[in-house]
């Protein structure tokens, strides 16, 4: 899989939401998309991590970010963890979008210190275990924040399955794109 790079333009290809809507990732002038690569659904990492993105949708409008969020899972799985988000995911468990983008899989992506603590942290704020995790607990996350012209402005591959934007860098980014 090949990496993407700063500039270029962002893959495009038609996307559905879990809730059958289209999705876009092209916005509107001083806005910007954040396109999060999930691992699986029921990830408690991942969904610790969402769901504090969720309680601060109110300050990522005023920053002018919208969310696209895609996993590696069915949208029947999906819509079990994410079906309650307030910003549109993606359900891709061939992995297409994936391969597309650069995402990639390594089994070091579960062991990392903070990757336990994240783990904990999302079955205490969801009460829930995971059963099943489609295409495997390898999965490493990846965060693409797009311009208005769909260019690729800032990006994160990660190097374990807890290294994502935290709201607090996103904010950090967007705001000195200002």
């Amino acid at each position: 899989m090949a990496r993407l790079s700063l500039g270029q333009t962002a893959p495009t290809a038609p996307l559905l939401s879990i809730h059958n809507g289209p999705v876009s990732l092209v916005c509107a002038q001083d806005t910007f998309v954040h396109v999060q690569f999930r691992r699986f659904a029921g990830c408690p990492v991942c969904n610790y991590h969402l769901h504090q993105f969720a309680q601060a949708q109110d300050q990522l409008q005023e920053l002018g970010v919208r969310e696209v969020v895609f996993f590696h899972s069915s949208q029947e799985e999906m819509l079990k963890y994410q079906g309650q988000l307030p910003f549109d995911c993606v359900a891709d468990p061939t992995l297409a979008h994936y391969k597309r983008w650069g995402v990639e899989r390594d089994w070091r992506a579960i062991f990392h210190p903070k990757v336990a603590y994240a783990g904990f942290m999302g079955f205490l704020k969801t009460g829930r275990l995971y059963k099943r995790a489609e295409n495997g607990i390898f999965g490493l996350p990846a965060d693409f924040l797009l311009d208005n012209r769909g260019s690729i402005v800032s990006m994160n591959y990660s190097s374990h399955a807890d290294d994502q934007w935290s709201l607090e860098q996103l904010s950090d980014i967007v705001l000195k794109m200002r």
